[in-house]
């Protein structure tokens, strides 16, 4: 693993908006000098550090999933703040394996041994668009001999051929929240693999799903029946809506309710309860941090770094947020490894059950947030 530099594409703005990165330019804060999409640089790995990377991603993910059904039969769902009334919803999707689709991981990789990680990003992953597409066309066109990490298209193209959904079109449900664009490009991006699948789809907006209290059952904008629909909107916010005690009962929603375990942290120290010492996975408690005299404290459902709290033998850093109310996360802190002044994230996808490519986040302080930068990768020839 290498980070190289490179010289940008003449045009490199107007062809990855042609791509759907029309959301770059307002990705970042404003005041920032490095774009979001960077390819002035790009990181560059063997093939056997992928192939690596892809068996520990599905023992990672595996491991999750058993994680799952540890939860749902001991009944932990305290532990992640999921409100009480909802706690035999969550079992019955997970019983029922309502259908899944894609998560990220965030990993911590320098080259030199394991990943560890930091954590699942299983609900409502972002940065699909440039980890699929973009980086792939840059591949092709700056480094057209070499290989990527990166068979999402094909792969999501092939999940959504093999969910088994109710008869109708799929809605797609973006929020009118979203001031970048970055959720309604996601979105309509994963509702174009969903129609080259061959299913019917329709666009809608969160604001605009109604619930008919005679019929039982959820509608769009137009009055026709939501029987299963995709949706860039967190589990923990649906459940805190009016509408979240009818939305875990009806519809398929994609992700499933039972996602709502793995993409909260908590899931760090049940994993580290499960499988101590495991070389993928850095130390977590809930309690505390116990033994550890480096953690980072997270908050279980916390967002883009917000909230958190390193603490280290030299000191203590924060971030700001409005995140923790649900509690926190202790994990053993490792600083990211540093390239030349970046410390880089791995998110590292999986479609289904099974390893799908890589993207690449940039930041130079030791949390990634929403400051960082999405550089591209290739497996060298």
């Amino acid at each position: 693993m290498r980070r190289e530099h490179g010289t940008p594409r003449d045009g490199w703005e107007k062809t990855i908006e042609g791509q759907g990165l029309a959301y770059h330019r307002a990705a970042h804060p404003t005041g920032l000098t490095r774009p979001y999409w960077d390819e002035s640089v790009h990181y560059v790995f063997s093939m056997e550090e992928i192939e690596a990377l892809e068996e520990q991603v599905e023992e990672l993910h595996g491991m999750c999933l058993r994680a799952v059904e540890h939860v749902v039969s001991t009944g932990r769902f305290a532990d992640f703040a999921v409100p009480e009334w909802a706690w035999e919803e969550v079992a019955r999707s997970w019983e029922r394996r309502d259908p899944h689709l894609y998560g990220r991981f965030d990993l911590r990789y320098d080259g030199t041994g394991p990943a560890k990680l930091l954590e699942y990003n299983a609900d409502t992953p972002t940065s699909l668009v440039e980890a699929s597409v973009v980086q792939w066309f840059w591949l092709q066109d700056v480094h057209p001999g070499d290989d990527q990490w990166n068979s999402l298209h094909e792969r999501l193209i092939d999940r959504w051929r093999a969910l088994r959904l109710p008869p109708g079109p799929v809605h797609f449900a973006f929020t009118n929240a979203d001031e970048t664009g970055e959720e309604a490009m996601t979105v309509a991006y994963l509702q174009e693999t969903a129609e080259q699948a061959g299913h019917a789809t329709i666009s809608v907006a969160m604001e605009d799903i109604g619930w008919d209290d005679l019929g039982r059952r959820f509608v769009d904008a137009g009055d026709q029946v939501i029987r299963s629909a995709f949706k860039l909107y967190p589990w923990e916010w649906m459940l805190s809506d009016d509408f979240g005690r009818h939305a875990v009962r009806h519809a398929t929603w994609i992700e499933p309710l039972w996602k709502a375990l793995l993409s909260n942290k908590a899931l760090l120290a049940v994993l580290w309860e499960l499988h101590p010492g495991h070389p993928s996975l850095l130390p977590a408690y809930l309690d505390g941090p116990r033994e550890l005299t480096s953690y980072i404290s997270k908050p279980l459902l916390g967002r883009e770094g917000a909230s958190m709290r390193i603490v280290t033998p030299e000191g203590t850093a924060e971030t700001p947020g409005r995140y923790g109310r649900e509690g926190y996360v202790h994990q053993g802190f490792e600083a990211l490894p540093d390239f030349g002044g970046q410390r880089p994230v791995l998110g590292a996808w999986v479609v289904a059950d099974e390893a799908a490519g890589l993207g690449i986040r940039e930041s130079t302080g030791l949390i990634t947030d929403d400051t960082s930068s999405f550089v591209p990768h290739r497996i060298a020839d």
